[in-house]
């Protein structure tokens, strides 16, 4: 942050380049290009010595570069000057350049102040070939000076960048090496560095790796309007950060006389830039100027690069003002309201309870999503009307910006470019727009931002810490027709990798956070256009899910940019840390300047593993704690044994719930299971499918996972499938001895394979994809494990009824989310089929790791560390006991579950697929009024349900006072509403009478 009591001595900080053997090597040039004889001879030596002394260039590329290639700069500068002279130019454009694979040096004209748009664009190659992509295995350290002379009159003054590949004192170092700078420095900048700038660059990397977001300090120079600005961060972190640095600078007339990028082997960079005002500009004082570069650093930082940098570096349009186009461009992308009258009117017509009629809605709706507005048409709109787009942003800050130091540096609403802007309501905003644009598509985008405008309730935009953008919005603007469930809240968030939603329909909810990449760009589109939607159904999927337990549904999607598929780290860590800025109030490192919040209320976010996110779980935890979130220990679960985790693979906890459909479908039928045949999608590599072979005694005839398709029509050895299991390892590893005649392994990398009935299978991959529906696949039983959702749906639905309208299967547990469509569950149902629905079915992970979260709250730092950490081979006496406890409890709600569906199946013929939903509803519905109820409010009650609520084991070891001192009262809420609203509709089904919950209450309480 600003602070004047930062005054630096009037000294470089560095050593100056000094090359001892300038002059020998001049004499050598000479001689080259004598020998060359492409200039005359006697002009040789003077135009040496003009290069060599009158350009001021720095020794650091006479010590560099060879002689062979000095001369020929040389030659190439005499050319130029002739060409200059004939056209009567008193300018001469100067551009030399020459790269290695491990250094690079570049020198070109430049004036003060000037973009390096109008220029050679050095600086973003720089950016892309030597800086992006550093690591501490490969790192590349870059300085630059400008000169101060004028060449004679025939030139500007020159600016000269040296990229030499880092030499470091020590390249790996130990953990309590990293933390000392002498240490994990470049050779180089240690002989130069002064030992003032050593330990100042040394605070700056201490504090980068105690942070995520970059490090911005500012040094004023005694007797000097130069400031220093530092800036630290963590390396592949951002992307042309160095270049759009530089335009930031420019565009509030400062220029740079050196520069410098210093790397280090702990992973942290380090820009150092001397910042002077342009000579004769208008621009504000320099301390207001230096205070915007620092305040617009942080979002350069978050957004590097975007779609309208030219109109942010041709000054149409402020760095806040592109960053906030650009947020606005991928909103309107999401939530463009496209479908028109005609789509609702459509949806009146037909019958939304028809399978087929839903199904043709669904696929209209993104027809009409994707072809109407493409990316490329909005964003081409928005650089029509960049004006449009400042009296957006304008109205965006009005509410956003509060900051009363800059407010006493500078009385105005926003920063320095709106300072003479009219700020407008927003209903001359809605007139503008109408008057401005020209046709109704045009108004539709930018009322698009003003939704966006109204909606936002807190952002951590104006946050210099920052590493990502992160939005609280208001998800009322979400049409009804689209998303019937109302959502409860909503983020946005947006960083230079990714683009990422967290959804919830509860205040007190929790789910998995999913990483989605895309194997070309063609995925990519797709997945940009699915992203939200995806993301509300597996929200409100896991909504229905959580029925049982005291947290609502929520998800969070992460999708990484299509250039960007090798950093989901790098992604996760911005995601989450961009969200906890608008959790926490305050910042135990550094310094978090106030939000504005509309919300005015504190949340927490539960967090949870889904793909590609798992092993991040640990992370997010321990950042959480490093941010001083109270809520730490419960912010994420899945987390590892010693951080308190209650691993579901390891325990069996989503195949608990599962299996007890499969037991319970055994029970009803009168089936003896190891004669009841099975397929299986996902393999005994992954967490489900593992359990579930080391569960059951069926007889397996078909497995399908990442690596192929194994069969055996007299059942796949168990021995070999339980060694599998046990190791984790796909059907690729089966012993293909065990099968029998009839048994055949296919995987996805084979072709032409003849299985033993004489059938040849030309792909193994379209084989794999489509066993399922394959007349092979029949069995009685079909569990999925794993797979793609919607891998049953309308299209192929009747593979598996069959043309004889025999059904492949004769029962159906859906361990997998969303592997079937709701249409394809009803026409299965419909066949004879009895299936049981993922929301219904896996609940099992779910729970576990809602008590897991309870016992988090509910634990203070040390008790959590004593009962719940394994440390080692040590498993906590309470640790074991409370796994015990979780596992029954998941299969007690289980079976209660199979139980209520089955019972309502037989007595009102309704489809399970309805009942799950209408079950789930009543559950969801009922305890949000039990919460809101005067029920709480009687003290016995209370007392009574919590008693049977909570894990017996937290209430013997703590006592229910303890547990309410600690809990959140929100939370405690939600336990005592899922309670009560689950054991009732369980009993009474989804559509009791009017005097059931009386006659429930009477009886239990």
């Amino acid at each position: 942050m600003l602070d004047s009591t930062r005054v630096l001595n009037n000294e470089s900080g560095y050593a100056a380049n000094v090359y001892e053997d300038k002059e020998s090597q001049m004499l050598k040039v000479c001689d080259n290009l004598e020998q060359l004889g492409f200039l005359p001879k006697e002009l040789v030596k003077n135009e040496v010595s003009w290069f060599y002394s009158n350009l001021n260039i720095d020794d650091y590329y006479f010590a560099l570069e060879s002689v062979e290639t000095i001369s020929n700069h040389i030659m190439s500068l005499y050319g130029a000057k002739i060409l200059a002279y004939t056209k009567n130019e008193n300018v001469l454009d100067i551009n030399l350049q020459k790269e290695t694979d491990d250094s690079a040096v570049y020198i070109h004209s430049s004036e003060p102040g000037v973009s390096q748009i109008y220029g050679p664009q050095h600086e973003k190659a720089i950016d892309e070939k030597f800086l992006d992509n550093s690591t501490s295995a490969e790192a590349y350290r870059v300085e630059s000076y400008r000169s101060s002379s004028n060449g004679g009159g025939l030139t500007s003054q020159l600016r000269s960048y040296f990229v030499t590949k880092c030499e470091f004192e020590n390249a790996e170092p130990t953990p309590e090496q990293e933390t000392d700078i002498k240490q994990v420095a470049d050779k180089s900048f240690l002989k130069k560095a002064t030992d003032y700038t050593l330990n100042l660059y040394g605070d700056v990397m201490q504090t980068v790796l105690q942070r995520t977001g970059p490090v911005i300090e500012m040094y004023e120079v005694k007797g000097s309007r130069e400031r220093r600005l530092i800036i630290g961060y963590r390396q592949r972190s951002t992307k042309g950060f160095f270049s759009a640095v530089s335009d930031l600078y420019h565009y509030y007339d400062l220029y740079s006389t050196r520069k410098y990028v210093e790397q280090f082997s702990n992973g942290v960079t380090i820009i150092g830039l001397y910042l002077h005002p342009v000579p004769q500009s208008k621009a504000a004082p320099i301390e207001h100027s230096i205070y915007q570069v620092m305040k617009e650093a942080s979002l350069l930082y978050c957004l590097p690069k975007t779609p309208l940098q030219q109109y942010f570096q041709t000054n149409k349009l402020s760095v806040q003002e592109m960053v906030y186009g650009y947020v606005g461009w991928i909103f309107a992308q999401h939530f463009l309201n496209r479908l028109g009258k005609e789509y609702l009117s459509l949806t009146s017509i037909l019958d939304r309870a028809n399978p087929v009629h839903e199904e043709v809605l669904s696929k209209l709706k993104k027809r009409l999503r994707q072809d109407t507005f493409t990316r490329e048409y909005i964003l081409d709109i928005m650089k029509r009307y960049p004006e449009l787009l400042k009296v957006l942003y304008a109205n965006f800050a009005t509410t956003h910006y509060v900051n009363q130091r800059e407010a006493s540096l500078q009385p105005t609403i926003s920063y320095q470019r709106l300072t003479n802007m009219e700020v407008l309501s927003v209903a001359d905003i809605s007139k503008k727009i109408k008057s401005v644009t020209s046709n109704a598509h045009e108004q539709l985008v930018f009322e698009s931002f003003l939704t966006f405008n109204k909606h936002v309730l807190k952002t951590n935009f104006y946050q210099t810490t920052k590493v990502a953008l992160s939005f609280r919005m208001d998800p009322s603007f979400l049409p009804e027709i689209e998303y019937p469930a109302p959502l409860y809240g909503m983020f946005l968030v947006v960083g230079s990798e990714f683009r990422g939603f967290h959804l919830r329909f509860s205040d007190v909810a929790r789910g998995g956070i999913r990483m989605i990449r895309s194997r070309n760009r063609e995925a990519y589109s797709i997945n940009l256009r699915t992203l939200f939607d995806e993301n509300y159904n597996l929200a409100n999927t896991q909504h229905r899910k959580n029925k049982d337990i005291p947290e609502g549904g929520s998800k969070g999607t992460i999708l990484l940019d299509v250039d960007q598929q090798d950093k989901p780290l790098v992604a996760f860590e911005k995601y989450v840390d961009s969200v906890l800025d608008l959790l926490i109030d305050g910042e135990t490192i550094g310094v978090k300047e106030k939000l504005v919040d509309l919300t005015e209320k504190p949340e927490i976010l539960f967090f949870g593993p889904d793909e590609g996110t798992a092993e991040y779980m640990d992370w997010a935890s321990q950042h959480a704690r490093r941010r001083g979130a109270g809520f730490w220990k419960a912010f994420t679960t899945g987390k590892s044994q010693s951080l308190g985790g209650i691993p579901h693979d390891l325990y069996g906890m989503t195949t608990r719930s599962v299996h007890q459909y499969v037991l319970g479908i055994y029970r009803t039928f009168n089936l003896k299971e190891e004669e009841c045949t099975k397929l299986q999608t996902g393999g005994p590599d992954g967490d489900l499918g593992s359990n579930e072979v080391k569960i059951s005694g069926d007889k397996t005839v078909a497995i399908v996972d990442g690596s192929g398709v194994l069969y055996d029509a007299e059942g796949i050895d168990r021995e070999e499938l339980t060694r599998l299991a046990t190791s984790r390892l796909m059907i690729s590893n089966f012993d293909i001895e065990k099968l029998s005649a009839s048994g055949f392994r296919v995987l996805v990398d084979e072709d032409n394979v003849t299985l033993p009935d004489g059938t040849v299978v030309e792909n193994g991959l379209s084989f794999r994809n489509t066993f399922h529906t394959n007349e092979l696949a029949r069995a009685n039983l079909f569990v999925p494990c794993g797979g793609r959702p919607e891998s049953v749906g309308l299209d192929n639905v009747h593979k598996l009824i069959g043309d004889d309208g025999v059904p492949l299967f004769k029962y159906i547990v859906e361990g997998a989310n969303l592997f079937f469509t709701q249409e394809a569950r009803l026409r299965l149902e419909k066949a004879g089929v009895v299936i049981f629905k993922d929301a219904s079915a896996n609940k099992g992970g779910v729970t576990s790791s809602s008590l897991e979260v309870l016992a988090a709250l509910s634990f203070n730092d040390e008790e959590f560390d004593q009962h719940m950490s394994v440390k080692g081979d040590v498993v906590p006496e309470f640790y074991e006991a409370y796994v015990v406890e979780v596992q029954n409890f998941i299969e007690h709600n289980a079976a209660l579950e199979f139980d209520a569906l089955w019972r309502e199946h037989k007595l009102t013929k309704t489809p399970i697929s309805i009942l799950s939903d209408e079950l789930s509803n009543a559950i969801v519905q009922l305890q949000a009024q039990l919460q809101g109820s005067g029920l709480w409010d009687n003290a016995s009650l209370r007392t009574t349900v919590l008693n049977r609520a909570f894990p017996k084991l937290l209430l013997d070891t703590l006592g229910l006072d303890t547990l309410l001192e600690r809990i959140p009262e929100s939370y405690v809420k939600s336990i005592f509403g899922a309670y009560l609203a689950s054991q009732f509709v369980y009993k009474y089904g989804a559509h009791p009478d009017n005097f059931a919950f009386f006659e429930f209450m009477r009886e239990n309480f």
